[in-house]
This record gives structure tokens, sequence and C-alpha cells, in this order.
């Protein structure tokens, strides 16, 4: 459970101004959420993601040269408000327009949507998508109505290179959604997540059981099964992903992937790698080749006891956007240039030096609303 807090209420906007202090090299604070701390160059797309807190490194944690250019926060486990994407969208946009990247869940949708609709009467011309990549959350047929989980990181990742390649808008977005479109995850879980404050969990699992297809925030998933050895949860993740294979890939043998494996809070590294050892061997005997993966906490619940798989499967375009250098807080990859402008200053710059951001519009319906308005 959550330990160290002080009023509950306050969790999401304290967890940020601590997360902007400890940062302050590559984010600073605006209301709402955060930036980068060098601001964005003139003339490239703004990508700016976010969702409910609770998730760290998702989503604040992926602020920075090669990634997001701003992340908003929501109250824990709530999206963020339209202001609040307003907010962060307006301070991080360059002169090219905006994307706005987020989990498929009703409160990020309105909420985002929303803030499109007002950017773009304010002229910064801005689009929006939502990651799709739980394949436990809908038929293949239902793509649409799929959550988006630890996925979030390769889609944004994706669209951000190709707003770092200086590519207009509408190709930016298109990067996005050809990600999207090629990523799929599945998790399961072993006991539910607390939230600060609360005395009790989200939900349980019993004991000796696990729950198969659990969404990040408890959301119903397919069904709960025995409790499994690391090989058996490697085993199931892996046959589950391979089983459904996007348009264009026919077989994985022979074909790149990115892999992600994802601990959703109370997992240890260990145990994650333990689990990877054998999702390397299984996804090698099925002629996967496995391009720069991921291993360790990447959209968390949380202490939720649980771990999720991702594949996107890259084609020459992907692999190249994977492979880009990126330099956040949660997320490094590759070397960028070592002449980084000078950290952009701003009227919340006091926010580094343990300063609060102006509090969110603290939101109206329950704390799951994220995921279940």
């Amino acid at each position: 459970m959550t330990h160290l807090h002080n009023d509950p209420a306050d969790f999401a906007d304290e967890a940020l101004a601590g997360f902007a202090a400890a940062h302050a090299a590559r984010v600073r604070p605006v209301d709402g959420g955060v930036v980068r701390a060098h601001g964005t160059p003139a003339g490239q797309v703004a990508v700016v993601i976010g969702g409910g807190s609770g998730h760290y490194p998702a989503f604040a944690g992926l602020v920075g040269r090669g990634l997001a250019h701003g992340a908003a926060a929501g109250n824990v486990f709530a999206s963020p408000s339209a202001r609040q994407v307003r907010s962060v969208a307006t301070a991080a946009h360059g002169g090219a327009g905006v994307l706005l990247l987020f989990g498929n869940y009703a409160g990020d949708v309105l909420h985002f949507g929303e803030a499109a609709q007002r950017l773009t009467a304010d002229g910064i011309p801005t689009e929006t998508f939502a990651v799709t990549d739980d394949i436990a959350a809908a038929p293949p047929g239902e793509r649409r109505d799929r959550r988006g989980i630890a996925g979030d990181l390769p889609v944004f990742k994706a669209a951000a290179a190709a707003a770092e390649q200086g590519l207009p808008l509408a190709e930016v977005l298109a990067a996005a959604r050809h990600a999207d479109a090629r990523t799929r995850s599945f998790g399961i879980a072993f006991g539910g997540c607390t939230l600060p404050g609360a005395d009790a969990p989200l939900f349980t699992v019993p004991e000796g059981r696990m729950a198969v297809g659990l969404g990040i925030h408890g959301e119903p998933g397919i069904g709960e099964a025995p409790l499994p050895t690391a090989d058996e949860a490697a085993e199931l993740l892996v046959e589950t992903l391979l089983a459904e294979l996007p348009d264009g890939v026919d077989s994985p043998a022979g074909r790149r992937a990115a892999v992600l494996l994802n601990g959703l809070g109370a997992v240890t590294y260990e145990e994650l790698f333990v689990v990877y050892r054998t999702v390397a061997r299984l996804l090698g005997e099925a002629g996967v080749r496995i391009v720069e993966p991921e291993v360790g906490e990447l959209v968390t619940s949380f202490d939720m006891a649980g771990v999720s798989l991702t594949l996107t499967w890259l084609d020459d375009r992907l692999a190249d956007l994977w492979a880009a250098p990126a330099d956040t807080p949660a997320h490094r990859k590759g070397a960028l240039p070592a002449d980084a402008p000078a950290p952009v200053p701003g009227p919340e710059a006091a926010a580094v030096d343990g300063a609060v951001p102006p509090p969110r519009t603290r939101p109206q319906q329950p704390a799951t609303a994220e995921s279940r308005a």
C-alpha cells in the first residue's frame, strides 16, 4: 500500500512538485503538469501526453528531449481536466501544432478532445489520438474499444521521434497511428493496489490465483487462473500475444519486435528478469528478432502486483523511430547532441525549488474515473 503521504487529496500535486524539483534539468512545472525544461524547438510539433497520476513513469517521467514535450497530470487515477491539458499544450506549443496522446479511457477521450477543440479555437492546430494496445479489453474486431496500457510508450516514442525529425502534424499523427496498429499488450495481476489514504485495495485476487487481462485501474479482465510459476507466466503472455498478429504480419518468424516487460508496481526487477529470460527464449524459438527490449516499470499502478508484456511489430520506419535517442527522467536511449539550449524560464519555475504549482481542479467523479467515466 501507499505508506508516505500527507493529505491524500494533495498527493498528486505534491508528487508532481517533488518530481519537478528532482528533475529540474529536464522538466519545468506549469499549471496542470510539466513541459520540457528547454522548451519546444521553434517549428516542431509538440507531443503532449497525459492521464491520471499513480502510473509513474507514465506520464510526466516521459517528458524530455526525444520524447514528449509536455505531460498533463490528473488526480490519482483520474483524467486531467480539459483546462489542464490546454494549459500544458499551450506552454509546450512550438509553433507547428500539438498532438495530444493518451490511453483510451472515457475521461481522457472526453477531456483531451475538449482541450483540442479549445486549442484549435485559440489558433493552435491540434490533433488527438488514444492508444489501444490492451488485447484483453475488446476483441480484434473492436480494437478502438481497447484500453491503452504499457503500449503507450512505443506509441508516444514513435510520434515524438517523428516530431523531432521536423515532420508536420499530420505525419506525426500518422506515426502514432501506425505504431498503435502494430502494438499489442496483455497483462496479469496477483493483487490490487491501494490508493493514498485508503484502508483497502481497489480489488483483491483470491489467494493462489491470478487475474488474467485485468486493467491497470482494476477494470475487469477475462477471468482468473491458478497462480503460475515465472515460466508459466511468460508462456501465457507470449502465447497470448503471438495468437493475435497485426495486419501485415502473417507470421512471427523473421519479424522484428520491440519487447516491453512491464512491472505494475509491486513486482521486483529481479522477478521481471526471471520472467524475461523465458519471454526472450520463447520469442526466439518463434523466430522473433527482439529489438532494444525494455524490462522494468513503464506504466505502473501504485503497488499493484502484476506484469504485462507488450510487442510492437517493427517495420523499417518504426524501427528507426523506436531506436531514436531520447533523454527523459524515466526513459533514456542513445546519445543526443550535447549542446542543449538553456532551460526556458517560466512563471512557475520557482516550483523546482519546492513550491507547489497551482492546485488542480478537483475531480467531481470517483478516483477511478480515468478508467470508468
